[in-house]
C-alpha cells in the first residue's frame, strides 16, 4: 500500500514538471491564455522565483579582477560581460543603469554566478620557508592554497511606468568580494591564513527615456555594507641574525562598514541596429570598525604586550584584544560599450571598462587598546594600478526562443609586482565563456559557462625585515558556472 502511494506522487510530480514545462515553452501572448492558464502562469512565476531565492540563498562570495567580480548576470557572463551597450535585462543595472528605461513592464532576474577556484600553487620561497626560528626564507617550497567553491547571488527588479518614459529599479548584489585560504601551517602564515570580504550592495536607481532621440540617462546609489575578517601569525625577525623569525603569536580581526556612493549610465540607439552605452560607478570609503584578538603563544608575544615573561613557561598563553579600525576605498569604474546587429539573428558587442585601482594605496589597521600599540603604525603599501579591461561577445538566434553565446575577456592585473602577495596572488586573465538562452514572452533562463586562465605570475619582493612577499611564481584557473531566470509581469 505504501508503494502505491509512493507510486502515485512519483506520478503526480511527474505530470506536474511536464505541465510546467509546456506552460513555459507556451508562447501565446497572455491575454490570449484563459483565465484558468492565466492564474496557472502567474503561480509557476512565483514557484520558479521562489527557487531562484533559495539557490541564491545559500550564497557566500568569491573573488575576480582585483577584488571585483564582473559576472553579474549569466546573460552577459557569456558574452564575456560585453553587455554595457546591450543592457537590455534587468542585470542592466549593474552594466548600464540607463538600459532598463527600454524594458516593459515589471521585470525580476535572479540568479547566481558559481565559481570553482582550484587550489592557488606557488613555488619558490618565503620568508618562513624552512624550520623557524633559524633558518628561514631560504628553502624552496610548493604550497597550494585551499580549494574553493563560491556562490555569488544578484537580485533584480525594473518597473516601468505606463505611459511615462520613467523606469525605477533595484539591484541586490556582491561587486568586490575576497576570499582566500592557506593551511594554517603554510609558509605565508606570517601574512595570511585567511581572508574575506563579504559586501553586499543594494542599488535603487531611476531611468528616464528621451523616445525622440531613443536616448536614455539614469543615476542611483550604491550602498554597500560590509564584513572584513582576518586571521594570521604575527612573526618578529632578529636583525641581529640573518634568515630569523620568532612567532609572536595569533592575531584575529573583524570588522563591519556600511557606506554610499553613486551610480550613473547613458544608452542611446540612433538607429535600430547600433546602440552605444556609457556606464560610471563612483568610490565608495569603507571605514572598517571592529574589533581584534591576538593571543600570545611565545615570551616573545608577551614582550610585544608590553607584558613581563619572567613567569612564564614555554606553555603560556594570553590573550588581548582591541578595537581596531581601518579604511578600504573601494575604485571608481568607467564601461564604454558600442553593439551593433548586422542581421535579424546575430548580436555583437566590443566593451572596455576602466577600474581606479589606484586608490588601493596602503592598508593600515589603527589599534586603540595599550597593549597593541607595538602593531599600530605599520602601513602595508599595495601601490595599484588603474587598468583596463576588454571584452567582446555576442549571441546568434538559432530559434525563435533560443539565443547561443560567446564571448571573450582580457582583464589586466592591477597589483604591481612589488606588493603582491598570498592575500591576492592576482595576474593577468584570459576568459572565454559560453552559454545560451531559452526564452518566450513571460520567462528567459540564461545559463552560462566561463574559464579564466591567470597567466604564471613570478615576482622576487621577498621581505625578510618585514616577513612579506615571496620569490616564486603563482599559478591559478579558475571556472564559473552562471545561470539567472527573469520573469515579466
Amino acid at each position: 500500500m505504501e508503494m502505491d502511494r509512493s507510486k502515485c506522487t512519483l506520478e503526480r510530480g511527474v505530470l506536474e514538471s511536464r505541465v510546467i514545462m509546456d506552460e513555459f515553452m507556451d508562447v501565446r501572448p497572455a491575454k490570449f491564455r484563459k483565465p484558468k492558464e492565466r492564474s496557472f502562469e502567474m503561480k509557476n512565476k512565483l514557484v520558479l522565483a521562489c527557487i531562484l531565492s533559495t539557490l541564491a540563498g545559500t550564497a557566500s562570495l568569491a573573488v575576480a579582477a582585483g577584488l571585483k567580480v564582473n559576472e553579474q548576470g549569466a546573460k552577459a557572463m557569456a558574452m564575456g560581460n560585453a553587455f554595457t551597450a546591450q543592457a537590455d535585462d534587468p542585470s542592466a543595472l549593474f552594466y548600464n543603469p540607463a538600459g532598463i528605461a527600454f524594458l516593459k513592464g515589471s521585470q525580476v532576474n535572479l540568479g547566481s554566478t558559481t565559481i570553482y577556484v582550484p587550489s592557488t600553487e606557488f613555488n619558490g620561497t618565503a620568508p618562513l620557508s624552512g624550520n623557524a626560528p633559524l633558518g628561514v626564507g631560504s628553502t624552496s617550497i610548493s604550497e597550494k592554497a585551499k580549494n574553493d567553491i563560491f556562490i555569488a547571488p544578484a537580485f533584480y527588479a525594473t518597473h516601468s511606468f505606463e505611459g511615462m518614459p520613467i523606469s525605477v529599479g533595484l539591484a541586490v548584489n556582491a561587486i568586490y568580494p575576497l576570499a582566500k585560504s592557506w593551511d594554517d601551517s603554510s609558509a605565508f602564515r606570517a601574512e595570511i591564513m585567511n581572508i574575506a570580504v563579504k559586501p553586499i550592495n543594494f542599488q535603487p536607481t531611476v531611468a528616464y527615456r528621451i523616445d525622440d532621440w531613443n536616448l536614455s540617462v539614469a543615476a542611483g546609489l550604491d550602498i554597500t555594507h560590509a564584513i572584513v575578517t582576518l586571521q594570521r601569525m604575527a612573526y618578529s625577525p632578529d636583525a641581529s641574525v640573518p634568515n630569523s623569525a620568532y612567532e609572536l603569536g595569533s592575531m584575529g580581526l573583524d570588522g563591519t562598514a556600511t557606506d554610499v556612493g553613486y551610480n550613473v549610465g547613458l544608452k542611446w540607439k540612433p538607429v535600430p541596429s547600433i546602440s552605444f552605452g556609457a556606464a560610471y560607478r563612483s568610490e565608495i570609503d569603507l571605514k572598517i570598525k571592529g574589533d581584534a584578538n591576538f593571543l600570545a603563544t611565545t615570551p616573545a608575544g608577551f614582550n610585544i604586550l608590553g607584558m613581563t615573561t619572567g613567569a612564564t613557561s614555554p606553555y603560556s598563553r594570553t590573550r588581548a584584544s582591541s578595537t581596531v579600525s581601518t579604511t578600504i576605498v573601494l575604485p571608481a569604474s568607467l564601461g564604454l560599450g558600442v553593439a551593433w546587429q548586422p542581421t535579424e539573428k546575430l548580436t555583437l558587442e566590443v566593451d572596455g571598462e576602466w577600474t581606479g585601482w589606484s586608490s588601493m594605496k596602503k592598508l593600515e589597521f589603527q589599534f586603540d587598546g595599550p597593549q597593541f600599540a607595538n602593531f599600530n603604525n605599520k602601513p602595508k603599501p599595495l601601490n595599484w594600478q588603474d587598468v583596463w579591461c576588454y571584452k567582446v561577445g555576442g549571441q546568434y538566434a538559432l530559434t525563435k526562443n533560443l539565443d547561443l553565446r560567446a564571448g571573450y575577456m582580457f582583464d589586466k592585473n592591477p597589483v604591481p609586482d612589488s606588493t603582491l602577495g598570498p592575500v591576492l596572488p592576482d595576474a593577468d586573465r584570459h576568459s572565454f565563456s559560453i552559454g545560451q538562452g531559452i526564452h518566450n514572452d513571460q520567462y528567459s533562463l540564461d545559463l552560462a559557462y566561463m574559464w579564466t586562465h591567470f597567466v604564471d605570475r613570478t615576482v622576487s619582493n621577498q621581505n625578510m625585515a618585514e616577513m612579506t612577499g615571496a620569490n616564486g611564481t603563482y599559478k591559478s584557473d579558475v571556472h564559473l558556472f552562471g545561470g539567472s531566470i527573469t520573469v515579466k509581469f
